[in-house]
């Protein structure tokens, strides 16, 4: 049973994605939401945990942040609202991670 997992804090502030990226199972997808898309940031304090994961970073949070594309790592995908949505929908379990 796939599972989407939600992380909407910063990396910087709380331990959510190490614990999420160390829970996933094969098949499972990380989506970065808020705070949480500093996680998906080249050289950042996540990187080297989110290797070999399937990680989306939902694009208006990017943008409010004022990060690019360019900055994230490579593989991640940049979803909208309806993107959000079709995750959602497309994995057995959803686990927010707070």
């Amino acid at each position: 049973m796939a599972m989407l997992h939600l992380v909407n804090k910063s990396p910087y502030d709380a331990c959510s994605l190490n614990t999420a990226a160390t829970i996933m199972k094969k098949g499972d997808q990380l989506l970065l939401i808020e705070d949480g898309v500093y996680g998906a940031i080249k050289n950042g304090k996540a990187a080297g945990v989110l290797k070999g994961l399937n990680i989306s970073v939902l694009g208006p949070d990017l943008a409010a942040r004022g990060i690019s594309k360019d900055k994230l790592l490579d593989g991640v995908s940049i979803i909208d609202y309806a993107g959000f949505v079709d995750l959602v929908e497309a994995n057995d379990n959803v686990q927010s991670w707070l």
